[in-house]
């Protein structure tokens, strides 16, 4: 069966049309138990479903034509779905299941082998020509060939690869099994023999004879294993092995276990639960190579273990002293495959990880960082920093796999690492292209949780993935959406960029009703960049998985809240699903009270209010208060009437005429220039807050000098006590005339409303201003590099300093007063 594909190319994006000649066959989607099966198996969402037969006539000009007879049985499933959608799709994806890949090779429309092909893709062909046959076999060739490269590039081993650390040094033979080792293939008439063997004496064979059994069974071809596991002879060697388990020496009783790691024997089989049994009465008197080659085993065959693995920590803990480097290295990647950490061992890991730390090889660097990682396990500031000087001197000579691992670590540990960082910027970009979709993920997903902006990564990965974009997970999709967004960087590509996650978020819709908080993050990242896809936010709004996002184990409301409180500002024609208002109203309720508490109370934000309270004239001019609280951060509400004066308006009984109070600071512009840019000779706020890192610690001044070493000395402030008088704003406020005041938003910033080491503001905080000024407030800024150092002056000079901020004739006019 044939497949012809019309394309026209369009800017930027191209479009297909399918012409399809197969019988119309009914499709279901949604919550159907083939498509719940498919989660797993992305190979299977494009088998099954047969395209309608439909016919469109085009115009010939400006088309070409694409011939490829073998992609129409493997994926006319999706070429239906997307033409339904999205009336057609990408020339690069076209026909390109999620777990594989299609070349499509272009015959130019005004050649003369174009039109036989046209005609062998209508009804009732005619012979094909011998070169037609060729070509076809030809590509279909070139096609198997270059999918196996791709998806073996883009498949991840979730027990190989990190198991890659092992074939550094010999040692890691005796405490781990070798999958690698060649064992001589059994003969089938010597496996006929043994079974037959079996039937005949069962239950009469010594202990030594049933594990010599194993290990010859072990090395049949790998074909075979599959149908000697269901033989029930073999299930009869399997029971005889279960009752005499105890009269097997250690050694054979391990050979029989690492043969039911090559046989593939289930995890759940009735000889491995006697195996389990015997090896946690007998671990204490094993060897300590022989403990972890075991616990090893257990990872092999996927079975949980967790009596086993509390033995193993203990037995280790005992004979701690003894361990060699390879065995620590091992014991850490157990540690992290089991998903458990030990807090008896933490402080002898950390201790063995500073004293091996120089003679580790980058690939033990690398396991060692995901076994952390994997079990959750803490780690100091001291030895974490340790691992990534080591990594940011040697990083060119790492394997990507080890890096990523790297990376994982370090942004668990929240470590601002400059000198990695800036190495990664140099060493990554290059290699994005040949690293498969996970490890971009994460490399992308350590920039955004480190707020570490670098655009030459994030161009690489965004130029890379619209080819690789099938192979994203729900999860990963939703990642590389949150992390652009939180970056609040939009790519050159930004919409071929866009448009491919937004398309593989829809063909994942099905695992988001099992991972909800994907659909949520990947959402929330287009929201930062101003992007609002109808169908998924009208799908995340609805009840049905709104209840899902109840029964998840992560706390989702505040992000159902900030997704619904966005979509009703900035999409007014917006006519979808919306939260109930009664879950609006106690997910508001809860940010408040948690406001209260932790937000309001900052010292930065209560020393700004008292002062803009004393300024103004009281507390009725000035409001401390989530405006938008979906966002998360608080404002200083200020209202300005069209003369410039401040209104009372933070009261229920108004007060008429109050005058503000007097503070007696005259403004000049050599006073407000130090205030804000310091003396010339000072070094730039910046550049110093840069130095000094970002990481927490939101109340250290840098130096009061920043902000103008000799204020006093260099710029008079001159305390000039009038009698009835209030502060006056500049003249040029009060000239101008507006029907309306001015609604202003103050806005007190810490660094973690910026990248790292910038003044670039994070895709939340950006829209968040956004939406203020979508709502007709003027947003104005405090920001940490100016307002944190002037903590520490004197009254005065912050109370000129928010002064200059709240009546700025610049900003106003901007605002529309001028």
């Amino acid at each position: 069966m044939a497949t012809v594909l019309l394309c026209r190319r369009f800017p930027r994006l191209s479009r297909v049309t399918t012409f399809s000649t197969t019988a119309k066959h009914k499709a279901e989607s949604g919550s159907s138990k083939s498509e719940q099966d498919k989660e797993e198996n992305p190979e299977a969402a494009n088998v099954g479903t047969k395209s309608a037969a439909t016919i469109h006539l085009l115009n010939p000009l400006d088309y070409r034509v694409l011939y490829n007879p073998a992609a129409y049985a493997k994926s006319r499933a999706v070429s239906q779905q997307h033409a339904a959608r999205n009336g057609g799709q990408a020339l690069g994806d076209a026909f390109t299941s999620p777990g594989t890949s299609q070349v499509h090779h272009t015959f130019d429309t005004s050649s003369s082998q174009a039109l036989p092909l046209l005609q062998n893709a209508l009804p009732k062909p005619k012979s094909k020509p011998l070169l037609e046959e060729t070509v076809s076999a030809c590509l279909s060739t070139a096609q198997t060939k270059e999918e196996a490269e791709k998806v073996k590039m883009e498949t991840h081993d979730s027990k190989e690869d990190p198991r890659m650390f092992q074939k550094g040094r010999p040692e890691y033979r005796s405490v781990s099994y070798d999958k690698s080792e060649p064992p001589e293939t059994l003969p089938l008439e010597e496996r006929d023999s043994i079974l037959h063997s079996v039937a005949i004496c069962e239950g009469s064979q010594s202990p030594a004879t049933l594990a010599d059994y194993f290990r010859k069974l072990s090395r049949l071809p790998v074909e075979q294993h599959a149908a000697l596991v269901s033989e029930p002879r073999f299930n009869t060697l399997c029971s005889c092995a279960a009752k005499n388990i105890r009269l097997f020496g250690t050694s054979d009783l391990i050979d029989i276990l690492k043969s039911c790691v090559r046989l593939v024997v289930p995890p759940a089989h009735p000889l491995l639960n006697a195996c389990e049994n015997e090896f946690c009465r007998r671990a204490w008197d094993m060897k300590l190579d022989q403990v972890l080659l075991v616990a090893d085993c257990w990872r092999c065959l996927d079975r949980s273990v967790p009596s086993y693995l509390s033995i193993l920590f203990s037995y280790t803990n005992m004979h701690w002293k003894d361990l060699t480097l390879p065995q620590f290295v091992q014991l850490v990647y157990i540690i992290g495959e089991g998903r458990r950490s030990p807090a008896d061992l933490a402080q002898k890991v950390e201790s063995a990880i500073l004293k091996y730390l120089d003679t580790f090889t980058l690939e033990e660097v690398g396991a060692i960082c995901l076994g952390l990682f994997k079990s959750l396990s803490g780690i100091s500031d001291h030895v974490m920093r340790k691992i990534a000087d080591r990594v940011s001197l040697q990083m060119e000579d790492m394997s990507t796999y080890a890096l990523v691992n790297v990376l994982k670590m370090l942004r668990y540990s929240r470590m601002d690492h400059l000198p990695l960082l800036k190495e990664l910027g140099k060493v990554i970009p290059a290699r994005i292209p040949t690293i498969n979709i996970q490890g971009i993920m994460h490399i992308t997903l350590t920039c955004s949780s480190l707020h570490y902006f670098d655009e030459g990564i994030m161009a690489a990965v965004a130029t890379s993935l619209p080819s690789k974009v099938t192979y994203c997970r729900s999860k990963d999709a939703a990642k590389f959406l949150w992390s652009f967004g939180c970056l609040d960087y939009e790519p050159p590509n930004e919409e071929e960029f866009y448009s491919s996650l937004i398309e593989q978020m829809h063909r994942k819709l099905h695992e988001f009703r099992k991972f909800p908080e994907h659909l949520l993050t990947g959402l929330l990242g287009l929201a930062f960049v101003k992007r609002f896809p109808e169908e998924l936010i009208d799908y995340a709004l609805g009840d049905e998985f709104v209840q899902k996002t109840r029964d998840s184990k992560y706390e989702l409301k505040k992000d159902l809240f900030t997704l619904s409180r966005s979509v009703e500002i900035e999409c007014p024609s917006y006519r979808g699903s919306r939260l109930p208002p009664q879950l609006d109203q106690e997910i508001t309720e809860m940010i408040l009270n948690f406001a209260e508490q932790e937000i309001y109370v900052r010292p930065e934000i209560v020393e700004a209010t008292s002062l803009l309270e004393s300024m103004l004239g009281g507390p009725e001019y000035v409001r401390n208060h989530m405006i938008l609280p979906h966002t998360r951060s608080s404002d200083l509400e200020v209202h300005l009437a069209m003369d410039g004066h401040p209104i009372p308006f933070n009261s229920k009984q108004p007060v008429a005429d109050k005058k503000l109070e007097e503070v007696g600071v005259s403004l000049t512009d050599e006073l407000m220039t130090q205030l804000i840019k310091g003396r010339s000779n000072i070094q730039p706020v910046a550049e110093a807050e840069n130095k000094a890192g970002m990481r927490g610690e939101e109340a250290r001044a840098p130096s009061a000098a920043l902000l103008g070493q000799a204020l006093l000395t260099d710029a008079r402030l001159r305390v000039e006590p009038k009698s009835g008088h209030s502060l006056e704003p500049p003249p040029s406020l009060a000239l101008s005339r507006h029907p309306r005041g001015v609604k202003l938003a103050i806005q007190v910033s810490n660094r973690n409303h910026y990248c790292y080491g910038s003044k670039r503001l994070l895709g939340l905080h950006h829209l968040k201003r956004r939406q203020l000024r979508q709502l007709g407030y003027v947003v104005v800024e405090l920001p940490f590099w100016e307002w944190f150092p002037l903590l520490k002056r004197t009254r005065l000079e912050k109370l000129s300093y928010l002064h200059y901020k709240v009546f700025d004739p610049a900003l106003l006019r901007r605002a529309g007063w001028a």
